[in-house]
């Protein structure tokens, strides 16, 4: 399969090369800056110590800033499942979004295209699972929000791009707000650390449990995220390790 693409290669990245074989992880991010050319210098800048290995434009143009097996420095401190630091195991693609500190816009149908193509390449040239395909929010819930509730997580599943529940939307909706007890919220969050979220345990803050709730529901409750675990969360997750 070829994918057309532009080079604009970063400094920013570990060497050596790394194994086909320890490519496990996409990871999708968005810039968070008001415009392209601002993203793409930092991206590429020795000074940021940022970089993803592809930035895709608003206007679906791909560029290339890392070659793919070398470790671009996209995901920082990150945890999923048992891997710390997912740098080292991950594919980062950065999409051009101004993001909630500025005007978090929805994602134009050209850019979201292109995101396909790419994870279609992706996923077939490096085996990669698509419940392995992951938001930076996922894998670092305590500071990231991207790409956000705007992203849209649920027209990729449909293509095998992404995970997704399998429920009646309209009878799921109807469980919204209805209150759990403790003990079900602790199940909700065993049911989020074995889908791969960071472990919550009943001692950890009210701070710590809302932000890993609301990192959920920008993934899979998209049209509220209040960051409150109610029986509708309760119910997504237990799905969600069915599926």
């Amino acid at each position: 399969m070829w994918l057309k693409t532009t080079q604009n290669y970063s400094p920013n990245f570990s060497t050596p090369k790394r194994s086909k074989k320890n490519i496990k992880y996409i990871i999708i991010h968005y810039t968070g800056m008001k415009n392209e050319l601002l993203a793409l210098n930092r991206l590429t800048d020795h000074k940021s110590k940022v970089s993803a290995h592809y930035f895709i434009k608003k206007n679906g143009k791909i560029i290339n800033l890392v070659p793919d097996l070398y470790e671009a420095w996209h995901a920082g401190k990150s945890n999923w499942k048992n891997i710390q630091s997912l740098n080292r195991y991950s594919i980062g693609i950065e999409i051009q979004n101004s993001g909630h500190e500025n005007f978090y816009e929805k994602f134009p149908n050209k850019q979201m295209n292109s995101v396909k193509k790419l994870l279609r390449f992706l996923t077939k040239r490096y085996r990669v699972n698509y419940k392995n395909i992951l938001g930076h929010s996922d894998i670092a819930p305590n500071r990231k929000k991207d790409p956000g509730e705007k992203f849209p997580w649920k027209e990729l599943a449909k293509l095998k791009l992404a995970q997704w529940h399998k429920l009646d939307e309209k009878k799921l909706k109807q469980q919204r707000l209805k209150k759990i007890n403790s003990s079900d919220e602790n199940k909700f969050f065993i049911n989020l650390h074995k889908i791969g979220y960071t472990r919550v345990q009943l001692k950890s803050s009210a701070i710590k449990k809302r932000l890993i709730a609301k990192a959920f529901q920008r993934r899979f409750r998209q049209n509220l995220v209040n960051g409150i675990c109610d029986k509708e969360c309760l119910i997504l997750s237990k799905n969600l390790l069915k599926s």
